[in-house]
């Protein structure tokens, strides 16, 4: 173990994320955050929660939001998410989020909301704006807020939202607790600790088939679990452009060429990354060769990972166990932050 690792784990640094469960897993999901979660179980206390309660704004089937819900704990695990060396649990099982979510709430600027890019984005592909979609952001930071956490790592397109959890959390650090100063908590901590952001920049945010920020909520996912035709199907439909086979291919907006930089190895890209801006034989400098490649390395990276899946869901009590052992011990983490938090609004002790 390197130095700089040991002092995070002694420092006890906490990291918290989740991905929602409104859809099959994708490429998008493994790349932009679970791959890092799975780096980062090394690095400190490490908290991961499947966001069903977020995943209500955008599905309305009970008994698929259930399944979904256990298909994304068990890709997370399949993936290499390791209970024994972080928690892994549902946001539904730990209560005390949605009480932040109001208490913090009361504190939380309109105008902050009306400007959040996730609502403005979604609104203007005509998702009908409701409540859920509008108050989005308050229960994102009651999910990083609740936990004392230290580190969140998050997409580029999520950093807005961990600003306002950092604004919010000192709005109400302000309001309740005198003479704080956000500048020096160590002179007067507050009942909220600001977290900060880790962003992988180089695969913050991961390009759909169609060239759009690979979504479940766009339709243009190449998925990590489902049926292989389907998902090869998928990377062979990817948007190109009109460049002939055997000429050099532009790197500006190619979908497929980003894709290839993610997926592949630093030296197989290498090699790629050559072929792709010379000209050569349409076999190999076409199109239809660099996906055959991305099916390729789709296979190298996710077949393993496949193959655990399907062992797991054939489990499903150890799954059952290992969130409800989760969610056991996110709860008592969250136990002293909500009882700070309830004793200097003047709401009195939990009695359930």
């Amino acid at each position: 173990m390197d130095i700089a690792r040991r002092a995070l784990q002694e420092s006890g640094m906490r990291i918290l994320s989740g991905v929602q469960s409104s859809g099959r897993l994708h490429v998008g999901n493994y790349y932009g955050a679970i791959r890092q979660f799975v780096k980062l179980q090394d690095e400190g206390e490490a908290l991961y929660f499947i966001a069903n309660l977020h995943a209500l704004t955008s599905l309305r089937d009970g008994k698929r939001a259930r399944e979904l819900t256990f298909e994304t704990a068990v890709a997370f695990l399949a993936l290499g998410v390791d209970p024994s060396r972080s928690v892994l649990f549902r946001q539904s099982d730990v209560p005390e989020v949605l009480e932040l979510y109001w208490i913090l709430g009361t504190v939380v600027p309109k105008a902050n909301l009306e400007r959040a890019h996730s609502y403005k984005d979604k609104v203007a592909k005509e998702i009908p704006p409701d409540f859920g979609l509008f108050a989005y952001p308050v229960l994102m930071a009651a999910d990083i807020l609740l936990y004392d956490t230290d580190v969140v790592p998050v997409g580029k397109d999520q950093k807005q939202h961990l600003e306002f959890a950092e604004d919010w959390a000192t709005k109400l650090n302000v309001a309740y607790v005198p003479g704080y100063d956000p500048n020096d908590q160590a002179k007067k901590p507050g009942l909220l600790k600001l977290p900060a952001a880790r962003i992988q920049d180089e695969t913050a945010v991961i390009p759909g088939i169609d060239g759009q920020k690979m979504s479940k909520s766009y339709g243009n996912t190449i998925d990590l679990f489902g049926e292989l035709k389907p998902i090869e199907k998928a990377i062979m439909s990817i948007k190109t452009d009109s460049t002939p086979p055997d000429a050099p291919k532009p790197t500006e907006n190619q979908p497929l060429y980003d894709l290839l930089k993610v997926m592949l190895g630093p030296a197989d890209f290498a090699a790629v990354d050559a072929r792709w801006r010379s000209s050569g034989d349409p076999k190999t400098h076409g199109y239809g060769a660099f996906k055959k490649e991305l099916v390729a390395a789709y296979h190298a990276t996710f077949d393993g990972p496949r193959r655990r899946y399907d062992e797991l869901m054939a489990d499903r009590d150890e799954v059952e166990r290992i969130l409800t052992q989760g969610a056991q011990r996110a709860r008592a983490m969250a136990a002293p932050v909500i009882t700070r938090i309830r004793e200097a609004v003047g709401i009195p002790p939990a009695t359930w």
